[in-house]
């Protein structure tokens, strides 16, 4: 494989692409591919030397699935960010130039952070994949299949499924490559990639819920209409960021022949498949630390009267915090006129916000 230093040297698309691949979560590198980019052409493939061979198959194949995962991929970073917004560590790591040769250590380093990205990386790729299947995106697939299992009487199967099972297969064939080829690294940081990938798919296949319209005289609902859709990516976060807050702590041990992560402190029991598992304990965060991957919070916005982890307390790691005022220009004493609009006035008023010193 070749170095960062010589892959960048390739011109600015390949920068943008394949900046990151050289550590961290591969394919994240594709969000910052401007918004103008079409990948349409095979030769787009060759501008990717960083690789692995399933994926530049996969791309060769199949190029309008590359359009889908790099959506994916802004996905990702959107996501993640507006998930922890309230905490120390807000997934900044993430966002970082094009042309870094390597994402902060703390997703490089087997942290608990690390663990909350590769989970929802596989979560959301796989998403967007399905979603893209339903919504005609994608020629290689369409709806998903209608269950064999007959709905209660007043319900019936129709509408467009979301294609779960295309995208679990095509979004782990494209993410767990990388993991999966024998290249110098930890072992360890394999598995716990590996592990955390799959956690984030399980929790979207706990996402796939029956969704109904309904049809009748005056609105009666008398029939329903179902299909089976996945819920907003947004909670499938909340439910990573919880098993985050839970993960466990594991060591690599000899079990038989192999390795395998067994729990630091009850290794009396084999990882959960629901559990998310980090290898190193992470830093507070709260002060600037390069070699840590800490950003610090300085200058970020706290909650005076928050006593959750968005409070000026801690977030501001009892340094303090300074006031400031800002103007909000708002609508306001709206009125509905018949037929059919509204009209608003527009009001200023002035709140008071709080950074961390």
């Amino acid at each position: 494989m070749r170095s960062c230093s010589h892959v960048l040297r390739f011109g600015v698309f390949t920068a943008l692409l394949v900046s990151q691949l050289c550590s961290g979560i591969k394919w994240l590198a594709l969000s910052h591919a401007p918004t103008s980019l079409h990948v349409n052409q095979t030769q787009h493939c060759k501008l990717l030397p960083g690789m692995v061979s399933s994926q530049a198959q996969l791309c060769r194949s199949n190029l309008e699935l590359m359009q889908t995962i790099i959506q994916a991929a802004r996905e990702v970073k959107k996501t993640c960010q507006k998930t922890f917004a309230d905490m120390r560590w807000n997934c900044s790591s993430i966002e970082i130039p094009a042309d870094a040769p390597k994402y902060l250590p703390d997703l490089d380093r087997g942290t608990r952070e690390s663990a909350f990205v590769y989970a929802l990386s596989a979560a959301t790729i796989s998403h967007t994949i399905a979603r893209a299947c339903t919504s005609g995106d994608l020629r290689l697939c369409s709806c998903g299949p209608i269950p064999a299992k007959i709905p209660e009487p007043g319900y019936r199967w129709g509408g467009c499924a979301d294609n779960l099972h295309y995208g679990l297969v095509m979004g782990s064939k494209f993410s767990d490559a990388p993991m999966k080829m024998k290249r110098p690294g930890s072992h360890a940081n394999k598995l716990m990639h590996l592990h955390n990938s799959e956690v984030g798919r399980r929790a979207l296949r706990d996402a796939l819920v029956m969704k109904c319209k309904c049809h009748g005289v005056s609105g009666s609902c008398s029939i329903r209409t179902c299909w089976r859709g996945l819920q907003d990516l947004r909670e499938i976060a909340m439910d990573l960021k919880t098993k985050y807050l839970s993960a466990t702590k594991v060591v690599p041990r000899p079990v038989g022949t192999r390795k395998q992560l067994v729990p630091k402190d009850i290794d009396i029991r084999p990882v959960r498949e629901n559990e998310l598992v980090y290898l190193q304990s992470s830093p507070d965060f709260c002060t600037k630390n390069d070699k840590q991957g800490s950003v610090g919070t300085q200058d970020r916005q706290c909650n005076k009267t928050s006593v959750g982890s968005d409070s000026c307390d801690l977030m501001c790691c009892g340094r303090g915090y300074n006031p400031y005022t800002e103007k909000l220009v708002e609508r306001c004493h709206c009125k509905y006129h018949w037929c059919c609009y509204v009209t608003c006035k527009k009001c200023e008023r002035i709140v008071e916000r709080y950074v961390c010193k």
